[in-house]
């Protein structure tokens, strides 16, 4: 297969996927490449896409590549679509995922300890959402379970790994923004 080609096929096998697509799975429908070829192909595609300023990039996102909107375009794509979906989470849930990403794998008791509130609730919401996982057990007595986070909560902050993770003051100040812009939106959707 031409080079052009297999930049095609990848390129078409990340426009279809709706969450980060690891290089193996590129491999799987490519028999022929190797990792090494897949990974040169998708550093073409990305300088391909920033070179001539295209509306969309390519990131690596989770342990993943994935094609995302380019940032420029941001106001006229909420202007297409008048209001944007936003993800939002309450305070507390944020508080709650923030000492499960930098404390995991964590209990929900030392949860608790941190917050001084009950944490059932929050946790409920945050496994709902695919955001925090059970990782395991604690060696411990009654062998509670202990969270940590998923490539969710990767894919929802825009991290390629936990080693990312900001400093928690620049976490803070992250959260805010992103629950102002929600709540901006949400005014102008009113």
């Amino acid at each position: 297969m031409a080079d052009n080609a297999v930049k095609n096929v990848i390129e078409a096998l990340l426009f279809t996927s709706d969450k980060p697509v690891i290089i193996e799975q590129i491999k799987n429908a490519l028999d022929n490449l190797s990792p090494s070829e897949i990974r040169q192909t998708l550093e073409e595609l990305k300088a391909d896409y920033e070179q001539n300023k295209r509306g969309i990039r390519l990131e690596e996102v989770a342990g993943g590549f994935q094609l995302i909107t380019a940032a420029d375009y941001a106001p006229f794509i909420k202007k297409f679509y008048k209001q944007r979906f936003t993800r939002r989470l309450s305070q507390q849930a944020l508080e709650t995922l923030a000492i499960i990403a930098y404390k995991q794998p964590v209990t929900k008791l030392q949860i608790e300890s941190l917050r001084n509130v009950d944490a059932t609730g929050i946790m409920d919401s945050l496994m709902e959402k695919d955001l925090v996982r059970i990782a395991g057990r604690k060696d411990a007595p009654g062998r509670p379970f202990v969270y940590g986070t998923t490539k969710e909560f990767l894919e929802f902050f825009g991290l390629k790994s936990l080693e990312e993770l900001p400093k928690m003051e620049e976490f803070e100040q992250k959260i805010a923004q992103v629950n102002a812009e929600a709540e901006n939106e949400s005014q102008k959707a009113a």
